[in-house]
């Protein structure tokens, strides 16, 4: 495993001693100095990629592609090696293009994003900037939230589809309005209290997502809701259960179009 970690700096002109000594010290960086004379087949999904990026990093490149490097991984190992990958990315101090399908990953690991729909640049921005505020229903479906489009009027948005939710933030002009589906409550009856925003609906979906139940709700303004399994379960919610949708003014985001 020494020799294949030190091959990006041979192959740079280095000599072998130097590249033996680079090779063996990203080894220990990435926790692996004890499999130095092993061969890859003895080692595990995670730990090959440690060495793939170790072999990467030990010539010192300017330049470091990573093309979807967690992809072969299962979920826990995915989630130990994403750590690592993020914690020497940081140190890195040339550029890094990450190529991903995985909106976690991008977030979690990238500090300017770039998406591309049908090979057509469609958003780019910080991850706080596309999450908060995605341009198109693909960003919003990759980041997980919801997003309407519509006509703001000081303290509403008018849909497309002719409804109107109430929005504390919208002023006026053609507005895009996003609501996270953690924000979206259900409920059985009609419910009472402060929600300005309530709608009836049925249950087109319902998926288990990291812990948590996502819910499509088709009504007059059709939405993604996030619950508990706790509160499917007590609501007894399954396709075609009959519903309502409750969200708050405040709990809506809205921003130019």
């Amino acid at each position: 495993m020494l020799d294949n970690v030190a091959f990006g700096v041979r192959a740079r002109g280095g000599s072998a001693a130097v590249a033996r000594e680079k090779a063996a010290a990203w080894l220990e960086r990435v926790g692996l100095a004890a499999y130095a004379g092993s061969k890859p087949q003895t080692l595990s999904g995670g730990q090959r990629q440690r060495v793939a990026l170790a072999r990467a990093l030990a010539p010192d490149p300017r330049l470091l592609l990573l093309d979807e490097p967690l992809a072969a991984l299962d979920v826990t190992t995915r989630a130990e090696v994403r750590r690592d990958l993020k914690r020497h990315l940081a140190s890195f101090p040339g550029l890094r293009l990450l190529v991903t399908h995985d909106p976690l990953e991008a977030v979690a690991l990238a500090d300017r994003l770039v998406v591309i729909e049908h090979g057509r640049l469609v958003q780019t921005g910080t991850p706080a900037e596309v999450t908060g505020q995605p341009r198109s229903q693909y960003v919003a479906d990759l980041v997980g939230v919801n997003l309407l489009r519509g006509q703001a009027d000081h303290g509403s948005v008018r849909l497309a589809e002719g409804a109107v939710i109430a929005a504390a933030a919208a002023e006026s002009g053609e507005v895009f309005a996003v609501i996270h589906p953690r924000a979206v409550a259900l409920h059985r009856q009609r419910p009472d209290g402060s929600p300005r925003n309530v709608w009836p609906g049925r249950v087109g979906s319902v998926e288990l997502a990291s812990g948590r139940v996502r819910v499509r709700v088709e009504g007059p303004v059709s939405l993604v809701a996030e619950v508990t399994p706790g509160a499917v379960k007590e609501l007894g919610l399954d396709e075609g259960s009959q519903v309502w949708l409750a969200f708050k003014s405040t709990e809506v985001g809205v921003y130019p179009a």
